[in-house]
Formats: structure tokens, C-alpha cells, sequence
């Protein structure tokens, strides 16, 4: 029996799996790190407590599953995107703070490069819309704003890399600066056509190549951990982003086939296959895969605030003591007696991209109770994923024949059932949730002939339960008319 150590770094915790060769999972450590918020709408992780931490977890694991790390054919990452690190090639110390996806201090960057018509050419060449969400600005922003920095970086002296890149360069002890490209197609610095970094787009935003991480395949032998992390050597063979790993994770293999993760926001991928899909319905083109020569493309939409309008009902209205119990009050009524939630409290996200959007409360009476509110919040998720799912299927001229979902959402039958009736379409929930971990081994096992093929990789998906859909047409076209009414009533709110 093989075993593949998995290690899931996201943006609150670090957490580590050890997987067999049957997609069992046999151990999970998991801990939390800081956050910093030093300013309005800036986000920031200390790179260092990301490593050390995700060096612990990766060692109880191991030891919780009773291996050695000579048990171990080889170590799968998979990471939270965008996130960006600059460091001394000679120290390997950062010369800052990481800046996480989630920061917003590039957006007067960004809104400059639009005003100057750029946002064509950054998403003909990228696939992504000008937002300060990519790491592309903020690594011109640390080259700005560190002292020295900028010199440094034009000597060849500093490193960029996403946090897949920073993890590899502390296992393998300084010898390896690579990525994969589906971490490289979040950078707004690659350009996703010729599979290369961009020099063209280095120039506009002055970012030294020599910055910039190697790129490879998902799945393949990079090297080894160096001579002092482990009691034995490791290879690393599989690296892909979180929400592609998940995709991964799901099976989803060929065009049309998608997965939405439900967890703080909602992150919907579309396999569209191996030629890219430019969005007219300001969705992103981004990698989904890319194994041995062949790159697999998606069309990806991300929204904000899902999860988070669960907590905000629990947290700051105080209805619910814990998230479970949003479910159990909603049941209590048929419908939300017509009340629409939309949760913009960051602006809206795909397909709308709406920074001056606020959360919004419509339909309210007399007659409107908790669980009403309640049914209305659970509802919204659901909605905003319909929005995404939609403009897929306009965009790639493409049925989605399924719905295969993952987060810690998908526990809410409401909310799946809700989802497969507004969509049309079966909604799968898998009896493994941990899909995002299973997505980065499972690349790793393929590299080093744990799993022979795709094929054999998919079978190892089962089926928790199916939802299928119950809604007559005349009634979904009504809740999503209505839907889009109370988006509507949230745009260009701050101004």
C-alpha cells in the first residue's frame, strides 16, 4: 500500500493528509496561523509561520498515521492562489510580509493600468480581468514600496513565487524555484496561450524575469526534500491551486464538466478542454490542468460571500448560536416569503464584479420572521452560483450535465436541493470532502505510479447522494427574475 502525503495549505490554517493508493484518508493534522491587517483592505500572512507550520502538521500526520517519511512515494501541495511572497535568493528570508489574495492595496495600480485601455491586452494574454485579487501587482507593489527591493530584483537577488512556490523552495532547502501552471495562470504574469511568463506584460508592470519561478507540469517528479527536512528523502510530484486541485479532486476530466466549492465565498471551475474560452460574461480563463504536454483549460467564476453571510446571520445578529442551525430554522418555513438576501458586503464578484456593491435586504413585511431570513440567506448561496453556472454555459455553448460540489456548505440538503432546482440540473455530493487534499495527491500519485491514469482515478469518486431537480421551469424563472432584480437594488451603492 502506497502513501501519498498531502499538504493543503489555505489561507487561515495549514493542514497535511496521508492518503492511500485507495483514496482512503488515513491521518489529518491541521493549524491555524496569524492574520494581519494593518490597513483597510489590506490582508497579510508571515511566510515563515505558513512554513513552519505546515512543516508541523506534515509531521503529525505522519506520525499520527504511524509512518515513517521513507513510507511516503511522494508529497502533493496544493495552495491557496494569488497569495504572493518575495525573498532573498541568499538568506531565503522575505523581505516582507506575504500579501494575500484577498488584499485590496493594488486597486489604485489596477484602476491606472485600465485607464491607461490595458485591461484588453492583460486578459487576451492572461485570461483575467485588472484586480488587485492577482499576484502580479502585488509583487510590483513590494518592488515599490521595500526599500532596496527594486535594485535587488534587477540583480537577480530576489525570488517571487505563490505560496506552492515558497513551500517547495523550504522542503527542497533552496534548490528548487518552481511552480506549475495553473498557480502561474493566477499571477496576471503568464500568459496562458504560449505557456510562458509574459514579457511583454513584465515589462508594463517592471518586473524582473529573473523573479520568477521555473514552470512545470501538475504532475511530475520535481525533485526531492532536501537532506534535513525529513528523516528521508521525499520526491515532490504534484502541485496544483486549490480550487484546481478541487476540480482534480472531483474527476472532472473532460469539457463541460464542473465543481463548485462552498465554503467562505463560492468557487465555481468549468472544464472546457484543451482550447480556452474567452468569457463574455466577465468570468475568468484560467488553467485547469496541465499533465504531461497537455494543457486543460476552465472557465472559473468566484463569489465573495457565501459562507460568510451564514456567519454574519450567526455572528452579528446573534439568530443562531452555530452555523448547523441556520438549516433547521430555515426548514420551519415553505420559502422565504419572498425576501432576497444578497450578501455583497465586499462588493459582487462573477459574474457582475461590482466593488461598490453593498448587502442588500428586499422583500421584507410585516409577516417576515427569522426563519424567513434565515431560508433567504441559505437561498442566496444558491443564487449566486446559478448566476456563474448560467454564464458558463452562454460562454462555452456547453450543457453542464452535473453539478459536483465540496466545502463545508454542501451539508445543508436545503441548500443542494435549492441549488439543483434553481441550475436544472443534478447536483452530486461525494462521501469524501476532503477533495481538495485528494486532488493534490492524486496528482502527485500519478507522477510517481501510485494511480496508472485519469481512469483509475476516477473511480475513485463515490457518490454521497444525488439531488435532482424538483422545480417546475415557471417558477425558477421567477425566483431568478426576481433574483436579478434585488442584485440590481445592490450595485453602485458606495461611491
Amino acid at each position: 500500500m502506497a502513501h501519498i502525503l498531502a499538504l493543503d495549505q489555505g489561507t487561515t490554517s495549514s493542514r497535511a493528509l496521508i492518503i492511500n493508493s485507495h483514496g482512503d484518508i488515513l491521518a489529518i493534522a491541521q493549524k491555524e496561523f496569524k492574520q494581519f491587517f494593518p490597513e483597510s483592505g489590506w490582508v497579510e500572512h508571515d511566510a515563515e509561520e505558513i512554513w513552519t507550520s505546515q512543516f508541523s502538521v506534515a509531521n503529525e500526520a505522519m506520525a499520527k498515521a504511524k509512518l515513517n517519511a521513507s513510507d511516503i512515494a511522494a508529497i502533493g501541495i496544493t495552495n491557496q492562489r494569488e497569495t504572493t511572497v518575495v525573498w532573498d535568493r541568499k538568506s531565503g528570508q522575505p523581505i516582507f510580509h506575504a500579501i494575500v489574495w484577498q488584499d485590496r492595496r493594488t486597486a489604485p495600480l489596477c484602476l491606472d493600468l485600465k485607464n491607461q485601455k490595458l485591461e484588453p491586452l492583460f486578459k487576451a494574454k492572461t485570461g483575467l480581468l485588472l484586480d488587485p485579487y492577482f499576484s502580479g501587482t502585488k509583487v510590483r507593489w513590494l518592488l515599490d514600496h521595500i526599500p532596496g527591493a527594486k535594485e535587488k530584483a534587477k540583480r537577480g537577488e530576489l525570488a517571487f513565487g505563490t505560496i506552492d512556490t515558497w513551500l517547495i523552495w523550504k522542503l527542497s532547502q533552496g534548490k528548487l524555484h518552481i511552480t506549475d501552471a495553473t498557480n502561474a495562470s493566477r499571477t496576471l504574469l503568464f500568459n496562458i496561450h504560449t505557456g510562458t511568463w509574459d514579457e511583454e506584460i513584465l515589462k508594463i508592470l517592471e518586473i524582473p524575469r529573473s523573479l520568477l519561478p521555473e514552470v512545470k507540469s501538475s504532475s511530475e517528479v520535481y525533485g526531492e526534500t532536501g537532506d534535513h527536512v525529513f528523516t528521508a528523502k521525499i520526491p515532490i510530484a504534484g502541485i496544483a491551486g486549490d480550487q484546481q486541485a478541487a476540480l482534480f479532486g472531483q474527476g472532472c476530466f473532460e469539457a463541460g464538466q464542473a465543481k463548485a466549492t462552498y465554503g467562505t465565498g463560492c468557487f465555481i471551475l468549468m472544464n472546457t478542454g484543451t482550447k480556452p474560452i474567452s468569457s463574455q460574461n466577465q468570468l475568468l480563463t484560467t488553467v485547469a490542468i496541465k499533465l504531461g504536454g497537455e494543457t486543460q483549460y476552465a472557465l472559473e467564476g468566484s463569489v465573495f460571500n457565501t459562507g460568510t453571510a451564514i456567519q454574519w446571520f450567526r455572528d452579528n445578529l446573534g439568530l443562531i448560536k452555530k452555523s448547523s442551525e441556520i438549516d433547521t430554522l430555515a426548514a420551519t418555513v415553505p420559502n422565504s416569503g419572498g425576501v432576497y438576501f444578497v450578501p455583497a458586503f465586499t462588493g459582487l464578484g462573477a459574474p457582475h464584479w461590482d466593488p461598490n456593491a453593498r448587502g442588500t435586504i428586499v422583500g421584507i413585511s410585516r409577516g417576515t420572521t427569522a426563519a424567513h431570513l434565515a431560508r433567504s440567506i441559505i437561498e442566496c448561496i444558491a443564487f449566486q452560483a446559478s448566476d456563474v453556472l448560467k454564464a458558463m454555459e452562454n460562454d462555452s455553448k456547453i450543457k453542464i450535465l452535473e453539478l459536483r460540489v465540496d466545502g463545508g456548505s454542501i451539508v445543508s440538503n436545503l441548500l443542494m436541493q435549492f441549488q439543483a432546482d434553481l441550475i436544472d440540473t443534478p447536483v452530486m455530493r461525494p462521501k469524501n470532502s476532503e477533495i481538495t487534499a485528494l486532488g493534490a495527491a492524486y496528482l502527485a500519485g500519478l507522477a510517481v505510479n501510485v494511480w496508472k491514469n485519469k481512469k483509475e482515478i476516477a473511480s475513485l469518486w463515490q457518490l454521497d447522494r444525488k439531488f435532482s431537480p424538483q422545480m417546475d421551469s415557471l417558477r425558477r424563472a421567477q425566483l431568478m427574475k426576481t433574483w436579478a432584480r434585488a442584485v440590481e437594488r445592490s450595485r453602485n451603492w458606495e461611491i
